[in-house]
């Protein structure tokens, strides 16, 4: 049974494969993708969004545009990581195609409906500002599966991964919305690093493939010199592959809190996996993955399309 999913994203290298890895699998079908300032600016997230569908030949899937800035607070991008246009490494052509009209918040509430899966891989801001306009979503929406927070490093700080820590008051508002949500955090992406090696098996495959051996080139380089890696986690593909095939990873009930009011953890996702705080669980959290069979699906599939 194919499962209609809805990204919401702000690309960023590890957001495009993502949206490719999802067209690519007959296990799902993007009904749309919505985009965030995050990782870019929301122009340039955008306009990444469209560019990524259009080098997959699917420019049919509709984009709509969200949230320019944080609910409370002044973005911070990530351009040390994603370049400045957010996807360095390949030349990006201008799109073809354009967004819709409706803000992302309005256009993610008219897509959900049941059986309609959630998969946002960059800040909640777009999330929550449709939980507060469309107060009956919870009803309608399966479940979320958000690539975004740890249960014990940071990546932006030594406390906060990058997602939460951006728009943590978002996020808060997401995790008590009472949608079943599964957390996609480093403590699994860390563990799954795309190498020099994947990368060249796909560098001939297609035009896909070429694309995201390019991305690769780039985002290795990074994560090689910041962290000391041998590859480069691809962090947002791994919640589209645990829609794909939750057997890939291994999660465990707990409550999730967000930090929003400290000095040293603003933005740290509290997961309280031995209920020490005796507050109800929230939310799935990844806590082991089948690094090689991730990587093998990524490879695998992104190399099938043209």
């Amino acid at each position: 049974m194919t499962t209609p999913i809805v990204i919401d994203c702000d690309p960023g290298h590890d957001d495009a494969i993502a949206i490719l890895l999802a067209l690519a699998s007959p296990e799902v079908e993007p009904i749309g993708v919505t985009t965030v300032a995050g990782n870019q600016t929301l122009d340039k997230t955008t306009r990444n969004a469209l560019v990524t569908l259009e080098v997959a030949g699917r420019g049919d899937i509709p984009v709509a545009a969200g949230a320019e800035a944080p609910l409370r607070r002044d973005l911070r991008t990530a351009a040390h990581v994603h370049g400045e246009t957010g996807l360095d490494g390949p030349e990006l052509p201008e799109p073809s195609e354009r967004p819709v009209e409706a803000h992302a918040a309005d256009f993610l509430a008219e897509l959900i409906e049941p059986g309609v899966v959630l998969v946002p891989t960059g800040p909640l801001t777009n999330l929550a500002l449709m939980l507060e306009r469309h107060p009956d979503v919870p009803d309608r929406l399966e479940r979320i599966v958000w690539m975004g927070g740890a249960i014990a490093e940071g990546n932006i700080t030594p406390a906060a991964e990058f997602n939460a820590f951006v728009d943590p008051e978002a996020a808060a508002t997401v995790f008590a919305s009472g949608i079943p949500i599964t957390m996609v955090g480093l403590d699994v992406t860390h563990k799954a690093l795309f190498t020099r090696a994947h990368a060249e098996r796909l560098r001939g495959a297609g035009r896909a493939g070429r694309f995201v051996a390019e991305l690769s080139d780039f985002f290795q380089a990074f994560h090689e010199r910041s962290y000391g890696f041998d590859g480069s986690p691809i962090h947002d593909a791994m919640a589209v592959a645990h829609v794909i095939d939750p057997t890939l990873m291994t999660t465990r009930g707990a409550n999730v809190a967000i930090e929003t009011r400290s000095d040293h953890c603003d933005g740290r996702t509290v997961v309280d996996l031995r209920g020490r705080t005796g507050r109800e669980r929230n939310a799935e959290v990844g806590i082991d993955v089948d690094a090689e069979r991730f990587l093998e699906l990524l490879v695998t599939r992104i190399a099938s399309l043209p």
